[in-house]
Parts: structure tokens; C-alpha cells; sequence
């Protein structure tokens, strides 16, 4: 998916086994670090999915008057939009007749448009009335009166872009550090990132922190979970994926997997997540 430009088209993927109608923007980047869709439950099947970490900070906002429902070891709650952090911890979001937006934010993203350090979303899957409170309200009716998903995409679009103008900037090092990670996979050492951009381990450690939500070793150990989950429910080896993702074996990828996900690789790979 790509992020969209105002009064570009939305083609509309219809997936007839799957039941679902995803509407991906069309046109270019718009927003930095944005993505999104649309997606409507056309035939009723209902959604059942195993929240997952990944690097990105991911933004659910509901249309209509059905709710979600957030299952997590504090308990069921119910939310017309929600946030899910960058390691949202064991949930899964749960609904029937769902019809939503749904925003990719990648970390110096949500650190400019969240309005609240992620590092205060960690471990957790947050109502978006929480956060934004009756904004997220007034943009979830507008989104739900809008009569295309091209205007609801739109009007999606419009009111992060109006949230960007007054947006805090993430501090060059911790963005470059954060790209390393990501350009390298999630094979980098910390002392590398401190020594590329002149602070001590100490300093980037907790700037880093602070502004991405996760630690630098946290960081690149998400990043190379993200590449693994996904070759995992791409049906690929095992044995290939702990070569190709940089673990040292089966077993660290093991540990890794059932560190973040709470289930085996095994588990992971046959299961339909938000991974993806």
C-alpha cells in the first residue's frame, strides 16, 4: 500500500474467498511514513485477528455504530477506533459486520501526529477516543457519512495533514537511527548506531527511547521478527528464514518469535494476524 494523494483514485480489491472489500489509495506520497486503506466486511465473516508487533504504530479508525472488540489480559473492551503500539503486547481485536480505515503510522511518524510520545502507548492496544478524544469522534462520523471510500481516504488524509503542521520533529540522530535498523533488517549493532551518530550508548539509548518507544536492541529485534513473520505465513522454511532474517539458529528464532508473538513459529505461520 501507498499513501495517497488528495483526489487521486481508489481502486477497490475484492477478495471473494476472503469476503472483504480493501480499498487501496492510489497516486503519490502525500504524508511521510503514511499509509492506509479502507476495509468493509461485505459478506459477514467477521473479524478474529491476533494482534502482532511490527514497525509501525497502526491506527484503526471504526464506521458506524458497531464497535470492536479488544480482548487482552486486562480484559474485553469495547472501541469504535483504536491504537495499536509498536509491541502492543497479547490481543486480538474482534467484530462483526467491520467497516474502517485503517493508518500505518512508521515511527517518526506517529511521533509527530500521535500527539503523545508512542513510548506511552508500549504494551498496549489504546482506544482512539483515549488518545484523541472527541476529535477521533467527529473524524470517525465524518468518515461514516462520507459517501466513497475516495472521500473518506480524503478525508482522512486532510485531517493528518492539518495534525502535521504544528507536529514535533523526531531528533535527526534517533530518525537515522531508526533507518539504519530498518535499512540493515535488523542486523546492527548499538554501539554502531552511537559511534554513526556521535553519542554515547547511554545517550542514544534512552533518546531513543523516548521518542521511538522501544530500545535500539528492541528496535532491530522487531524489525527482524517483522521480516520473519512474514516469510513464516508466506509458508517459507524454517530453517531458510533463520538463515535469510540473521538468527543465529532455529532456536533463536524460536525465542524470538514466541517472545513477541506468545506462540511458536509453527503457530504463527497458520494463523491470520495483522502482520501483513
Amino acid at each position: 500500500m501507498r499513501t495517497h494523494e488528495a483526489g487521486a483514485a481508489a481502486p477497490v480489491d475484492r477478495d471473494a474467498d476472503a469476503g472483504w472489500e480493501i480499498v487501496h489509495p492510489l497516486g503519490g506520497r502525500s504524508l511521510d511514513g503514511v499509509r492506509m486503506a479502507g476495509f468493509r466486511d461485505r459478506a459477514g465473516v467477521g473479524l478474529d485477528l491476533r494482534v502482532l508487533p511490527q514497525p509501525a504504530v497502526i491506527l484503526v479508525i471504526g464506521l458506524g455504530d458497531t464497535p470492536l472488540t479488544v480482548e487482552s489480559p486486562t480484559g474485553h473492551r469495547s472501541m469504535r477506533g483504536l491504537v495499536a503500539s509498536l509491541s502492543p503486547g497479547p490481543a486480538r481485536v474482534r467484530g462483526e459486520r467491520v467497516e474502517c480505515v485503517e493508518v500505518h503510522l512508521s515511527p517518526r511518524a506517529a511521533y509527530a501526529l500521535l500527539g503523545v510520545s508512542p513510548c506511552e502507548l508500549q504494551g498496549s492496544v489504546t482506544g482512539l477516543d483515549d488518545l484523541w478524544g472527541p476529535r477521533a469522534r467527529r473524524l470517525g462520523e465524518r468518515l461514516t457519512d462520507a459517501g466513497t471510500w475516495h472521500e473518506r481516504l480524503a478525508l482522512t488524509e486532510e485531517f493528518l495533514t492539518r495534525r502535521a503542521v504544528e507536529a514535533p520533529a523526531m531528533s535527526p540522530e534517533v530518525a537515522a537511527a531508526w533507518d539504519a535498523i530498518v535499512a540493515s533488517r535488523g542486523r546492527v549493532r548499538v554501539a554502531d548506531l552511537a559511534t554513526s551518530c556521535g553519542w554515547s550508548r547511554k545517550r542514544l539509548w534512552s533518546r531513543f527511547g523516548a521518542q521511538i518507544g522501544l530500545t535500539p536492541k528492541r528496535a532491530a529485534m522487531l524489525v527482524r521478527f517483522d521480516r520473519a513473520a512474514r516469510a513464516l505465513c508466506a509458508g517459507e522454511r524454517v530453517s531458510d528464514i533463520a538463515l535469510t532474517c540473521g538468527y543465529a539458529d532455529q532456536s533463536h528464532l524460536h525465542r524470538d518469535v514466541l517472545a513477541l508473538s506468545g506462540c511458536t513459529p509453527g503457530a504463527l505461520a497458520d494463523m491470520n494476524t495483522t502482520a501483513g
